[in-house]
């Protein structure tokens, strides 16, 4: 037989809620302003960073004259002026970007902004992944490989959120945070373009010095950091170490999975349905395994009845 336990895992949110808000609050923030009067988001002295094998700058804007200069992968670069030619043909933007007093020159809007991203830690990672070709890959692999590690842990009877979890808020709140966090990356990408553009130029971490639905996800992300260290600690102390991994990896795998699926399918309306069913979901199996126990026999806390992972007596 098990007692139940009476201990509310929300609880190990405050420490790491309090820390993080600290981190936020010391953040910097820039003016977001409604009507951009800089179409291109960017001006002089704007950093960027070369993220192609190489580009070519060319000494003057007049495509008649053909000296130039190779930059490559990692090379830092400032806008030094922009300026417009309006008889070019393909672009009538053209950039001039100087990596050092002696590598200066100019080259097409359109050719700049395929070749550099902005020289900010933020703005690579969002760069890194609005690469069309690597979502597609990343998808194929992620929901392949999910499919496969969670069919080989589910026959391992092993502890799978949703299907065979562990009497815990936290890992449900994890991936339906996560399904959340991507259908609103996906609106953004869908109604307000213009707006993410401007905060990929511009990123911040402070989640009240940009529009409301980009603050709405930035909150998000701040919301998974501290909900997936919070899950971290509570699972380690819920199952023995080796449970605890294999619960992780397959809790990494499903929110892998909910990220891709909304991601991509609110891009074509679809998500939101989904979304409201993946939460009745979620929330109708987290209902079947709330009640926490001990075990009967050597009296530490399980996540469930059946086999103890502690001493493997069954408790029923």
């Amino acid at each position: 037989m098990c007692a139940m336990m009476r201990n509310n895992p929300l609880r190990l949110l405050l420490p790491v809620v309090m820390l993080l808000l600290s981190i936020m609050s010391l953040t910097s923030c820039y003016k977001y302003e409604n009507g951009f009067t800089d179409i291109h988001h960017y001006n002089r002295n704007y950093n960027f960073v070369v993220k192609v094998d190489s580009m070519i700058i060319y000494e003057n804007p007049d495509t008649s004259i053909y000296d130039s200069t190779i930059l490559y992968r990692g090379d830092q670069l400032v806008v030094a002026e922009i300026k417009t030619i309006s008889n070019d043909t393909i672009d009538s933007v053209w950039v001039k970007l100087a990596r050092d007093q002696m590598s200066q020159g100019w080259t097409r809007e359109c050719d700049l902004l395929n070749s550099v991203a902005p020289d900010d830690p933020i703005s690579l990672f969002i760069d890194m992944f609005s690469n069309n070709h690597l979502l597609l890959f990343l998808a194929l692999v992620v929901i392949v490989t999910a499919s496969y590690g969670l069919r080989k842990l589910y026959r391992r009877d092993a502890f799978i959120v949703h299907f065979h979890d562990i009497s815990s808020v936290l890992p449900t709140l994890l991936t339906i945070l996560v399904a959340t966090s991507a259908t609103v990356y996906a609106t953004i990408q869908n109604f307000v373009p213009e707006d993410w553009r401007h905060f990929y130029f511009h990123p911040t971490l402070n989640p009240f010095a940009v529009i409301p639905v980009i603050g709405l996800f930035v909150s998000l992300v701040w919301a998974l950091i501290i909900m997936g260290i919070a899950v971290v600690e509570d699972v380690m102390r819920r199952l023995p170490f080796g449970s605890a991994v294999l619960y992780l990896l397959g809790l990494a795998a499903v929110c892998a999975v909910d990220y891709v699926v909304f991601s991509i399918f609110t891009l074509y309306y679809i998500g939101y349905v989904l979304l409201v069913v993946y939460i009745w979901f979620a929330i109708r199996r987290l209902r079947l395994v709330l009640t926490r126990y001990i075990c009967g026999n050597c009296g530490k806390r399980i996540p469930g009845l059946g086999k103890c992972p502690h001493c493997g007596a069954i408790n029923e």
